[in-house]
């Protein structure tokens, strides 16, 4: 999982998830979640959301990507 953000102003303006689990039943799971954990993380502002449920793996993939963006964007 790897998450690019954008960051104004101290704040996430965007999160997308641009590349993401494939294959078999992950390509729904995560066509299902990342949307929802993209909008999470920019409500949030923050690397702690919640998982998508019935999506836990891309979740925590997504939370620490997200996290490391974050990082490197310093904030």
């Amino acid at each position: 999982m790897q998450v690019r953000v954008t960051v104004s102003g101290g704040k996430i303006t965007a999160a997308d998830a641009v590349q993401a689990p494939k294959g078999g039943q992950s390509d729904q799971i995560t066509a299902n979640a990342v949307p929802r954990l993209n909008q999470a993380a920019v409500a949030a502002g923050t690397a702690d959301i919640d998982a998508v449920s019935g999506a836990t793996y891309t979740s925590a993939g997504y939370k620490q990507s997200l996290q490391s963006a974050l990082d490197q964007a310093g904030g």
